[in-house]
């Protein structure tokens, strides 16, 4: 890890945008390093996502079986088992393409752990792939993004969490996006969000660095490295928008710019310091 933070961010775009275009399946980049999705393939740190966002969000049903998504899986559906073990009677991964490991070994490691944690979860062991862990917990991984949003029922969901996912979005597909999350979401229910307005590059703000047209194209939106760079009350706002009451509960922030205002594009160097130095937070939507 520290090795990839002294690697310069010029490089980190040259690399990822090379390997970008390489015909190797994204389950070898994974493993050599290169796009991890995060660590969902560790019980531990899913199980402890999973209930960061659960413990403290309040929602209509939560003493009843409910039902939940998670908007970004990446590497595995591990939310899926969890929250059957937390009671859900149904849940949902949705992703922009299917990412998540199919080794069964992966599944009953998580099934080990949230045994001994003093939780319920349905027997893996009639199970030899994915697509049976899903059926065993009434789970539906979904893998072409907003359009598998739109095939979710309306007012259906009950608990939405994102665990640093949506400053990945494209720009241009937040507000559609957000529109399909208002419409599954219960009236009663909640969203829990953390997100991070940081670059991929080296947790600083390099990311401002270029031009909307450069930024926004193909070629660097594909690449591994992409954020939509929206800053904290331009979320809030397109959040209203969509029609939720956001409720933020936690702000990070620098004390001092990582990336020069000098070095930014001149829409994002206009913006007040303030602004700027707010590095990511965790919001309930109602």
């Amino acid at each position: 890890m520290e090795r990839h933070q002294h690697v310069p961010w010029q490089l980190k775009i040259a690399a990822k945008v090379i390997l970008s275009r390489v015909p190797v399946s994204h389950r070898l980049l994974n493993r050599a390093g290169v796009f991890n999705l995060g660590g969902m393939t560790d019980p531990h740190y899913a199980f402890g996502v999973f209930r960061r966002h659960f413990q403290n969000a309040v929602f209509g049903r939560k003493d009843q079986s409910f039902v939940s998504l998670e908007l970004g899986p990446g590497d595995s559906v591990f939310s899926v088992m969890i929250a059957c073990a937390f009671g859900a009677s149904a849940a949902f991964a949705v992703d922009v393409a299917k990412f998540a490991v199919d080794d069964i070994e992966h599944y009953r490691r998580l099934e080990l752990y949230l045994r001994q944690n003093g939780l319920n979860v349905p027997s893996l062991a009639n199970c030899s792939n994915l697509n049976d862990v899903l059926n065993a917990c009434n789970g539906q991984y979904l893998s072409a993004g907003v359009e598998s949003l739109k095939r979710i029922p309306s007012a259906s969901i009950d608990f939405v969490f994102s665990h640093t996912v949506l400053q990945h979005v494209r720009r241009k597909d937040l507000v559609p996006m957000l529109a399909e999350l208002r419409r599954i979401q219960r009236p009663n229910g909640v969203g829990s969000h953390t997100i991070s307005i940081s670059d991929i590059l080296g947790s600083k703000l390099n990311d401002l660095r270029f031009s909307k047209k450069t930024w926004e194209s193909d070629l660097m939106a594909n690449s591994g490295f992409y954020t939509n760079r929206i800053r904290y009350n331009e979320f809030l706002e397109y959040f209203r928008g969509a029609g939720f009451v956001p409720e933020v509960y936690r702000t990070a922030r620098w004390d001092t710019l990582p990336t020069p205002r000098s070095k930014m594009s001149p829409e994002f160097a206009a913006l007040p310091e303030s602004e700027l130095q707010i590095s990511g937070f965790d919001v309930y939507l109602h």
